[in-house]
């Protein structure tokens, strides 16, 4: 999973990224991917279901969508700075779904639009939003931590003629 051979320009040098090939690190990519793709997934399903009853959030949350969407692409790049981002986007949804959670059981009254799905199931998903950003944190941080931009430039020793990585020699 390294990546490898001229990225920093020079002939005969090869950029690996050891921290990359760990798979506790692998498994916390993953994790990351994962919780985004299931965040973007929830609340897909909570713009959806309650279209008609969403008064002027549903911008905000088809940008959250699209957000997290394009944070999963980069995560699975092994972006290293979209990790941060993640973890802040996620606490704002996570005080979003904490405050309008409770607000979903309350359209069970007659006298309230009704969601596509049942108020109680949409109070439910709503909720469900909150662990989901917290472990988005938990791991976001994690892999922050892991150091997945990390690179070592190694001579290849393939490479032919090239003596410039040799070791000075004394005057």
């Amino acid at each position: 999973m390294s990546s490898a051979s001229g990225q920093s320009g020079q002939p005969g040098v090869i950029v690996t990224h050891p921290n990359r090939e760990k798979a506790a690190v692998q498994a916390t990519r993953a994790m990351v991917i994962l919780l985004l793709l299931a965040s973007a997934g929830l609340v897909l399903i909570n713009t959806v279901a309650g279209w008609n009853v969403l008064e002027g959030v549903k911008a905000v949350q088809i940008g959250y969508i699209l957000a997290y969407l394009v944070l999963a692409f980069f995560a699975g790049r092994w972006n290293r700075g979209v990790l941060p981002v993640a973890s802040a986007l996620a606490v704002l949804l996570a005080i979003f779904a904490l405050v309008a959670g409770p607000a979903w059981f309350i359209h069970e009254k007659a006298y309230f639009a009704k969601p596509s799905l049942s108020p109680d199931l949409m109070g439910l998903l709503t909720l469900l939003i909150v662990p989901v950003q917290a472990l988005l944190v938990t791991f976001a941080m994690r892999g922050f931590n892991q150091g997945w931009n990390v690179e070592l430039e190694q001579h290849d020793p393939s490479a032919s003629g090239d003596h410039s990585f040799a070791a000075p020699q004394p005057a």
